[in-house]
């Protein structure tokens, strides 16, 4: 100090320009600070992370939860599934794979995509900036030509578990068999009563077909127009501080939406984040699809109710700007779009915790824009449907879907919504009653659904499209699923706290 002193005496510095310096000093030190800005993605990661307690995708290495104690931490030590998922997968990836796997289908080797996407995942850790198609397209020969096989390329690969199950989580459900409704002029001639392909005088207008192939959609019906970028984890502020977990797709009010995957309503009525939202569980339990901000008046597709089973591609609600309040059927979001959330299930004890895994979906959709569902004006009504239907083999029970109830429920369903309003008119002079939403009431319902393993190559009876049932000596429903008996039974609670 004295040194400074007499140096500073020397230099003859007064103390005014010493005291200036240090808050120059200190104000670009908090400068720094404040433009040193953290990925988002890389936020959202952390903040997981930090949740968790851990980097490591499993459990923690003494099997605890920082915030369990006694009792919890006994019980937490015993599971063992994964907590976090980093789904950086592209769009150009994924549909690489899906070709090789809907080209195998029928090959001697058959291809699964998601094994294909694991293995590359694993090479790469995650990161899928290095992908290159040559990369897939090599280890695809290897495995076409019967060099190798998936379980001897992996033996040696410490995660390659973790990436298939990470990526089997979010895609296993989206590829496989199943029945779909085609017009008569596009039908092989075998699906014809007149044996005569494009079909002949006396051919119905549609026939079923059984394909092999992509049976999850867009979230928006074909023929309609938006636009989205990648904003998964960007700031929001509404309520409280936090990352954006979905993606925004930007469209007109009254846009069909579209149920991307076959599954059950889990959730459905008013949220002050999302507004009117819907969230659909997939039949393996593993995804919680979650649709927000739907149309102000008419929100949901008539009779849908929480435990509705819906098939992928029926069009369940209408996109809109509702949400960012209290009050139900409110218009305070500035831009109509739809909010597209993908949560992912491991434990069910992450579906409303503060280790809740959402994905991005910006390239999820991006592939799964190949598959976009037609729909069509319901005359008279303010819905549409769509104009042909599938039979997914997963659908345990297959009771009256929204695209079968059609105007059904419309007398109803009207009166509910009452007049249609310009959607940038604000709330002024709206109806504030809750369209065709469920009360609470619904968690005391319980619904018992089959669970069915997701597999793609699921083994199917010549004459039905649906696997066969027994039950066992207590009465418990199976199915035969590649000749292993699978059990799985699921009490529905729909209760849910999600946000956008």
């Amino acid at each position: 100090m004295r040194f400074f002193r007499k140096l500073r005496e020397h230099l003859h510095i007064s103390t005014k320009t010493v005291i200036y310096v240090e808050m120059m000093v200190l104000s670009l030190l908090c400068l720094s600070i404040f433009l040193f800005k953290t990925d988002p993605g890389q936020a959202v990661m952390s903040q997981a992370s930090r949740l968790a307690g851990y980097m490591n995708p499993l459990e923690n290495i003494d099997g605890t939860d920082p915030d369990k104690t006694g009792t919890d931490k006994k019980e937490a030590k015993n599971k063992d599934y994964i907590k976090w998922v980093d789904f950086g997968v592209t769009s150009e990836a994924m549909n690489q794979a899906f070709r090789l796997d809907v080209d195998t289908c029928q090959a001697d080797v058959h291809l699964n995509w998601v094994d294909l996407l694991a293995y590359l995942g694993t090479r790469y850790g995650g990161d899928f900036s290095k992908y290159k198609p040559e990369h897939m397209t090599a280890v695809a020969e290897k495995l076409k030509n019967g060099e190798t096989t998936i379980e001897e390329l992996t033996k040696d690969m410490k995660y390659y578990s973790y990436y298939r199950q990470a990526y089997g989580a979010v895609l296993d459900g989206m590829v496989g068999q199943f029945e779909a409704e085609i017009p008569a002029g596009e039908a092989p001639a075998a699906y014809l009563p007149s044996g005569v392909a494009g079909g002949a005088p006396g051919d119905p207008a549609t026939v079923w077909v059984t394909k092999y192939g992509l049976k999850a959609f867009s979230p928006i019906a074909k023929g309609f127009p938006y636009s989205d970028f990648d904003d998964f984890g960007v700031a929001r502020s509404y309520g409280f501080k936090r990352q954006h977990l979905g993606h925004d797709m930007m469209g007109q009010v009254g846009t069909p939406v579209v149920a991307v995957e076959s599954g059950y309503v889990e959730a459905l009525g008013w949220n002050q984040y999302g507004g009117w939202r819907l969230g659909i569980r997939s039949f393996d339990h593993k995804r919680y699809y979650y649709y927000a901000h739907l149309r102000k008046n008419y929100p949901y597709q008539s009779g849908l109710e929480v435990g509705s089973v819906v098939q992928a591609g029926d069009v369940i609600g209408y996109l809109g700007r509702t949400g960012y309040s209290r009050t139900e059927n409110t218009n305070n979001i500035d831009d109509p779009h739809l909010h597209f959330g993908l949560e992912l299930i491991f434990d069910e004890s992450q579906k409303d915790s503060n280790n809740e895994i959402w994905v991005s979906c910006y390239e999820l959709v991006k592939f799964l824009n190949l598959n976009r569902c037609e729909a069509v004006k319901v005359e008279g009504t303010k819905e549409w449907k769509r104009l042909y239907g599938i039979k997914d083999p997963l659908v345990p029970v297959q009771p009256a879907t929204p695209s079968q109830a059609g105007p059904a429920a419309e007398s109803q369903a009207e009166s509910q919504a009452g007049p249609q309003t310009d959607p940038q008119a604000g709330s002024q002079a709206e109806p504030q009653a809750g369209p065709q939403a469920e009360s609470y009431a619904h968690s005391a319902k319980r619904r018992l659904l089959l669970c069915l393993p997701s597999h793609p190559r699921l083994s199917f009876s010549p004459t039905t499209a649906t696997p066969p049932f027994f039950k066992n000596s207590e009465g418990v429903t199976l199915v035969y699923f590649l000749n292993t008996p699978q059990k799985c039974l699921y009490s529905l609670n729909p209760s849910s706290s999600d946000i956008s």
